[in-house]
């Protein structure tokens, strides 16, 4: 790994989402319930997202990729039911 480390920061006081510093566009956000963890991360240009989706007993994953940040998550939420169902 070279170069310099950068981080994420909040968009503002109380904010749910972090943006990178330097690229406010590039943004990332975690949800939760009692039964899954979703991290919704943007692309470098803010215009698609990538969304992992996390089983929080079992700690399963599925990813979803799409354009758009719901989309995404939906995506990632079939496939992780699929991983925990076997299907």
């Amino acid at each position: 790994m070279a170069g310099h480390w950068l981080g994420f920061v909040a968009d503002g006081e109380g904010a749910k989402a972090l943006h990178e510093v330097g690229n406010p566009v590039h943004r990332v956000r975690v949800e939760l319930d009692r039964d899954r963890l979703f991290v919704n991360l943007s692309d470098e240009d803010g215009r698609g997202w990538t969304v992992i989706a996390v089983d929080r007993r079992t700690r399963e994953y599925g990813v979803g990729q799409h354009r758009v940040q719901r989309d995404a998550a939906g995506l990632a939420d079939v496939e992780l039911s699929h991983r925990l169902t076997g299907q």
